[in-house]
C-alpha cells in the first residue's frame, strides 16, 4: 500500500471521485501511482509528448499555459492531463511551480472512469459544458425527483366537459357532484369556468343560475405538456395568473391540474409561498418574508434548479407582495390621481435576484398627475417602507422610489439626456436605469423604451459605457491561489457584474426590450453583433458564478453568516477552483473581444 497520505481515501473526498460507483472506483485506481517532482521541472511541452497518466494533485503546484495564452495556476486537489489522455496530443506547457507530490491514474483507469457520467461530465470538451456540469454533480435526491416527475403524474382523473349551450347553474351541478373546481366548455377554441367565475363574473356581477356558460368562461387555455416536469408547471401557473391548467398530449387535453395540486408537491416551492403573500392582511406580517424565500431558494437549489429558473420564481413572488404592498397603500391614501407604473431595476428589474438584497426601484406618473406629486411621494415613501420590513434592505445609493419618482416626460427627458450626454455620473445613472421593469400599474411606458431604442444611433454613449463596463475585471489569473483567507474574490463585482454591464451594452445595441442577461446575449447573437460561442461562454460563466455565489451564500446563512459576495478561495472545493478559474478565463477573454467591438480600450 502506498505510504503517509492514504491516496484512495484522498481521492474519494474529491469531486468528481467522490460519486463513482465503488466496484468502478476500485478497478479504475488499481494501478495508482505516486509521483514527486521538483520545482521548474517541464512535466510536458505544448507539441511534445503527451501525458498517459490523469494527475492528481496532493501538494504544491504547477503552472499551465497555451502558447500565447494566459498562464493558470492548479493547486491541491487540481487534476491535468485529461485533455492529453482525450486528444491523444499535448496543447500546453505543465511546469512545476512549487514542489509538486501528485497521484497518478494511468490511462486505461481513466477511460474505466469515463464511463461514470458524472465524472466524464467534469471533462467534457467544452467550457461551457463543464462549467454547466459543475453546478450539475449532486445525486438525485427525492426532492429533485419530485421537481423533474412529469405533471401528468398530479392528474386524479380526466376533465370534466360541459356543452356550450349549458348554463351556469348545470357547470356548478356537474363540479359539485364530479368534487372538482373547473370544467372545460366544447367551444372553438376551447374554454375553461372555474368555481372562482362563478364568485366574480356570476354571484358578484348580479347574474343568475341561468347564465349561459359561455357568457363566463375563459379561452383561449393556457395550458401544460403532460411531459412538463413540476417546476415547469409552476413557472406557467405563476406568469399566466391562473389556478387551473389543462394538462394535453398533443391535440388532446387529458386532464386539468390545480394550484392545490401543485401544493401538494412535497417540494416547498413558489406556489405556496405565493398563496401566502396573496393572503397577507396586513403590514405586520411581512416580517419573514425573506427567510422563507431563502428557505424555498435553498430547497431548490438543492433540488438542482438552474439558478436562472430560481430567480424567476423569486422575481414572480416579489412581484406579487409589491402588488400587495401597493393595495394596502392606495387603501389608505385613495385612488391614484393618474396612472403611474412602479418600476424595479438592477438584478430584480431583470428578474436575476435570488436572495433579498438592496431595493432599486422607481415611480413614474403620467404628466395629468403632476399636480398630485404629494400623493405618489406618500405612496413611494409607504411602499419603499414596506418592503424594509418585508426584508429589502434601503439602497446605499439612494436609488428608491422615495427619492426617485416623477412624470412621464420628465424620466424621458432623463433617459434621453442620459444618452446624448455620457458624463460618468449619466453612465453610472443608464446602466443602473436601463434595466428597468414594469412590476405594478397601469402606465404605458413605451416612451422610455423608444428612447431605449435610440441607443444604436448613439455610438459614443455605448462606447463609454462599454468602457466602464470594462472596468469590471476578473482577478489575474496567477493571484487565484490558495493562500489562507487573505485570498479572496469578489464573485459579484469581478465576475457577475462584469458580463451583467457588458451583456447591457449588447442588448442596448441590438434594440432589445429584453433585460435579463441571458436574453441579451441572445438578441446580440441575432442581430449580428456577438458570435454564438462567445455568447453561450459568457452565459455559461454567469450562470457557474450566480450558482456557486448563492450555494456559498446559503451556506452562510445555515451558520447565520449574513449573505455575502466575498469568498476565499480556500473554501472552494478543488473543481469549483478550477471552474472559477476557467470562468474568470473565458470573462477575460470576451472583454478583449468586446473592446475591439465597442473601439474602447481595456
Amino acid at each position: 500500500m502506498l505510504s503517509g497520505l492514504d491516496p484512495i481515501v484522498y481521492l474519494r473526498s474529491l469531486e468528481p471521485f467522490r460519486r463513482v460507483p465503488e466496484a468502478l472506483f476500485q478497478a479504475a485506481v488499481s494501478d495508482l501511482e505516486v509521483a514527486f517532482f521538483p520545482a521548474e521541472t517541464a512535466v510536458v511541452r505544448a507539441g511534445g509528448e503527451p501525458l498517459v497518466h490523469l494527475y492528481v494533485i496532493r501538494t504544491g503546484s504547477v503552472r499551465r499555459e497555451r502558447p500565447g495564452g494566459q498562464p493558470s495556476v492548479l493547486e491541491e486537489g487540481e487534476v491535468f492531463g485529461h485533455i492529453s489522455l482525450m486528444t491523444g496530443e499535448a496543447t500546453m506547457d505543465v511546469t512545476v511551480e512549487e514542489p509538486l507530490l501528485a497521484y497518478r491514474i494511468p490511462k486505461a483507469g481513466f477511460q474505466l472512469l469515463l464511463n461514470d457520467a458524472s465524472f466524464a461530465s467534469q471533462f467534457a470538451a467544452g467550457l461551457g459544458e463543464r462549467l454547466r456540469s459543475s453546478l450539475e454533480h449532486s445525486p438525485v435526491t427525492d426532492v429533485e425527483a419530485d421537481l423533474q416527475a412529469d405533471v401528468e403524474s398530479l392528474l386524479r382523473g380526466p376533465a370534466a366537459w360541459i356543452g356550450p349551450e349549458a348554463t351556469v347553474g348545470d357547470a356548478a351541478r356537474l363540479m359539485s357532484a364530479s368534487r372538482i373546481s373547473a370544467v372545460l366548455v366544447r367551444t372553438d377554441p376551447t374554454g375553461i369556468v372555474t368555481d372562482r367565475d362563478f364568485r366574480s363574473r356570476v354571484l358578484a356581477a348580479g347574474r343568475g343560475p341561468e347564465t349561459r356558460v359561455t357568457e363566463v368562461s375563459s379561452q383561449p387555455l393556457t395550458t401544460v405538456s403532460a411531459g412538463a416536469p413540476i417546476h415547469h408547471a409552476w413557472m406557467t401557473l405563476l406568469d399566466a395568473g391562473v389556478h387551473h391548467l389543462p394538462v394535453v398530449r398533443g391535440d388532446r387535453i387529458l386532464g386539468i391540474i390545480t394550484d392545490t395540486d401543485l401544493l401538494r408537491c412535497p417540494t416547498q416551492g413558489p406556489v405556496g409561498l405565493l398563496r401566502r403573500v396573496e393572503r397577507l392582511s396586513s403590514r405586520e406580517a411581512l416580517p419573514g418574508y425573506g427567510s422563507l424565500v431563502a428557505e424555498m431558494t435553498g430547497t431548490l437549489l438543492a433540488a438542482g434548479l438552474d439558478p436562472g429558473l430560481i430567480a424567476g420564481f423569486v422575481a414572480r413572488l416579489n412581484d406579487a407582495l409589491l402588488v400587495r404592498i401597493l393595495d394596502w397603500a392606495e387603501a389608505e391614501l385613495g385612488p391614484a390621481p393618474a396612472p403611474y407604473a412602479w418600476i424595479a431595476f438592477g438584478s430584480e428589474g431583470r428578474m436575476e435576484q435570488t436572495l433579498l438584497t438592496d431595493q432599486d426601484n422607481a415611480l413614474v406618473f403620467a404628466d395629468e398627475g403632476q399636480g398630485a406629486r404629494g400623493w405618489y411621494r406618500a405612496l413611494a415613501e409607504r411602499t419603499n417602507a414596506d418592503l424594509v420590513a418585508a426584508g429589502f434592505p434601503s439602497c446605499p445609493g439612494g436609488y428608491m422610489a422615495s427619492r426617485w419618482h416623477g412624470s412621464l416626460s420628465e424620466w424621458s427627458e432623463r433617459f434621453a439626456g442620459w444618452i446624448d450626454s455620457p458624463v460618468p455620473q449619466a453612465l453610472l445613472e443608464a446602466a443602473i436605469f436601463f434595466d428597468f421593469r414594469r412590476i405594478a400599474g397601469t402606465l404605458d411606458l413605451a416612451p422610455l423604451e423608444s428612447v431605449l431604442a435610440r441607443a444604436p444611433e448613439k455610438p459614443v454613449f455605448l462606447r463609454f459605457l462599454a468602457r466602464s463596463a470594462l472596468s469590471f475585471r476578473p482577478p489575474p489569473a496567477l493571484l487565484l491561489r490558495v493562500r489562507g483567507a487573505s485570498s479572496r474574490v469578489d464573485l459579484k463585482l469581478q465576475g457577475i457584474s462584469a458580463i451583467v454591464f457588458l451583456a447591457r451594452c449588447y442588448g442596448l445595441e441590438a434594440a432589445t426590450r429584453a433585460r435579463g442577461t441571458a436574453e441579451r446575449l441572445r438578441a446580440a447573437v441575432a442581430a449580428g453583433l456577438l458570435d454564438g460561442e462567445s455568447a453561450d461562454l459568457a452565459e455559461e460563466a454567469y450562470r457557474f458564478l450566480l450558482g456557486l455565489r448563492l450555494r456559498l451564500q446559503l451556506r452562510g446563512l445555515a451558520r447565520h453568516v449574513p449573505p455575502s459576495n466575498e469568498v476565499a478561495i480556500q473554501d472552494l472545493s478543488a473543481v469549483e477552483r478550477t471552474r472559477l478559474k476557467e470562468a474568470f478565463r473565458a470573462i477575460r477573454s470576451w472583454q478583449e473581444q468586446a473592446a475591439h467591438h465597442f473601439q474602447t480600450t481595456f
